[in-house]
């Protein structure tokens, strides 16, 4: 799973859940896949990203010391930092893991780089 799928994710369709985000990410195993730099595709990407959750991928990933607290505008225009998203958002795959409601506790398996969403009937 990458962050930036990450980013998006969201257990608010269980059952008395009111926002379910962001998830709490549990890394166990992690890979770096390379991926063509596209820096056009993130400058339009960062205006959608909710950054404190970003900040929260980074740091579950080891990589927070990468990212500045906050992003601008000007961060747009800064090849450096488009890389260092990049590689966060797009080159760390987490392959085993799992991520937590932050209101529940349930807990989302992450398998082969691919999280269960799937609810229980007695949570829908």
């Amino acid at each position: 799973m990458k962050l930036l799928t990450y980013n998006f994710l969201t257990s608010s369709a269980i059952k008395g859940v009111k926002v379910g985000y962001p998830l709490k990410l549990h890394v166990l195993k992690k890979r770096e896949v390379q991926i063509d730099f596209n820096a056009e595709f993130l400058i339009r990407m960062i205006p959608r990203l909710e950054w404190r959750t970003v900040l929260e991928g980074a740091k579950s990933i080891g990589c927070l010391n990468e990212l500045p607290p906050e992003v601008t505008k000007s961060h747009s225009a800064d090849i450096n930092f488009l890389e260092k998203l990049h590689h966060i958002l797009l080159e760390i795959d987490v392959t085993d893991g799992h991520l937590e409601c932050p209101e529940t506790g349930r807990k989302f398996s992450i398998l082969n780089g691919i999280p269960n969403m799937l609810l229980n009937e007695d949570e829908v």
